[in-house]
């Protein structure tokens, strides 16, 4: 049996996955929530979950996006290179 706090959970990793594999995302909450197909309720307590968490902030237009540390990830900053493309010819 599958409780309602491991869906929410899974919901939160999925999202949090979405905005990694999305650099730049940004998504007000009715935007997310077509975007997911997801209940409005639901919706916020993920949104309100993973700005909690720290990995996203929200603007002052209500959209929300990926923090530049990802919360508890470390920092672009703190890995030399971090945020250039990687221009190696093979």
């Amino acid at each position: 049996m599958v409780t309602p706090s491991i869906e929410l959970q899974d919901l939160v990793n999925r999202i949090r996955m979405e905005f990694l594999e999305m650099p730049g995302l940004a998504l007000t909450s009715g935007q997310a929530r077509r975007l997911w197909n997801l209940d409005p309720a639901i919706c916020d307590a993920v949104l309100s979950t993973l700005v909690r968490e720290e990995f996203l902030s929200e603007t002052r237009n209500g959209a929300f996006l990926r923090r530049n540390d990802g919360g508890r990830r470390p920092s672009a900053a703190a890995s030399p290179g971090a945020g250039q493309p990687d221009l190696t010819i093979m």
